[in-house]
């Protein structure tokens, strides 16, 4: 089968394995994985932060990220579309006890002016504006990406005004690929961000939250109540070593053959409309005629898995293991399909 659900449905490649199986491992709830120090180094100094957490999962960095920002009765702002809001299970309130403030951006992205205009007052019925939280790549706007130049003014706003900024990076090095930026002049901008590993690079598990040394103390506190605490998980921190050493070039080739996916899609009848394509995520929507369902299922039946995105919307998503032969044969399928 051709796996198309998501980039986190990769595996480890062989080279990767042994790799991990080479790692030397301790107790990381006692800091002493001296694999995982490694890569909370490693990544940590690639951002210009000084230090970094690994952690299970990028919900969890992204949530103990909002604890560590804000407090009870506080608001973060967001797009409508962001993953902390839309794919989190509300965990801003259950973790946070904090509130939503959301706006409606553009493929998932806001300016500084829209966050300006939204920014609490601090009358005693409302919420405290805190934390604004951007995602980079956005993964309901198409894989949209910001540049440093739409980011600078966000951070300006954010330091003039009180306000943290956390960056849910999940997809990060899918744009950086793209624009070419420097992973520290990213880093430069933001109090937080959460990095994942297991997506585009192909790592079978891991996401890293990064800051000042005070804020990643208080974290390691909140990733170990939520049960984050783990113990010789160097072999996996060795996977996201490698992935970091070998994989990030290959981000380009996905985002790249999503394009030319995206390409053959925009001229085909069954299309009603489609995203721009900017990395690795295929957004579509298909005519009216034809049942998201139905559209998969046919898929399918070909070899080829796909997830439906909500409002009979199809997403596809490019990865490590979509090799040029699957893309010649996902081609060929889209041109051959009949509705």
């Amino acid at each position: 089968m051709i796996n198309l659900i998501s980039d986190t449905v990769t595996k480890p490649t062989e080279a990767m394995l042994s790799y991990m199986m080479k790692a030397e491992v301790g107790d990381d709830v006692f800091g002493e994985d001296p694999t995982i120090n490694v890569l909370q180094e490693k990544v940590a100094d690639m951002f210009g932060k000084e230090a970094a957490l690994f952690c299970p999962s990028g919900t969890m960095t992204n949530q103990i990220a909002i604890k560590v920002n804000t407090k009870p009765l506080d608001e973060l702002i967001c797009d409508v579309d962001s993953h902390v809001y839309q794919y989190e299970t509300g965990g801003y309130a259950f973790h946070s006890g904090v509130a939503v403030n959301l706006i409606q951006g553009q493929n998932g992205k806001i300016t500084a002016d829209q966050i300006a205009s939204v920014i609490k007052p601090g009358y005693d019925w409302q919420p405290i504006s805190k934390l604004v939280v951007i995602e980079n790549t956005c993964n309901k706007g198409g894989g949209s990406y910001y540049t440093l130049d739409e980011v600078a003014p966000i951070a300006d706003l954010c330091k003039s005004k009180g306000l943290k900024l956390h960056l849910d990076g999940a997809r990060i090095f899918n744009a950086l690929v793209e624009t070419g930026e420097d992973t520290k002049d990213w880093g430069r901008h933001f109090d937080t961000i959460s990095i994942c590993m297991s997506k585009g690079l192909g790592a079978p598990v891991g996401s890293l939250l990064l800051g000042d040394k005070e804020t990643i103390k208080e974290a390691r506190r909140f990733r170990k109540v939520m049960g984050g605490g783990m113990r010789q998980a160097g072999y996996l921190a060795a996977a996201c070593i490698y992935a970091l050493d070998n994989h990030i070039d290959n981000l380009k080739i996905d985002n790249d053959k999503a394009k030319k996916i995206g390409s053959l899609l925009s001229q085909m009848p069954y299309v009603k409309s489609i995203k721009p394509v900017f990395t690795n995520i295929l957004i579509f929507e298909l005519q009216d005629n034809i049942k998201d369902t139905d559209f998969l299922e046919k898929l399918k039946s070909q070899g080829i898995l796909a997830t439906a995105f909500g409002n009979n919307t199809i997403r596809f998503v490019f990865h490590l293991q979509i090799t040029d032969e699957m893309v010649t044969r996902i081609s060929d399928l889209l041109e051959s399909l009949k509705f």
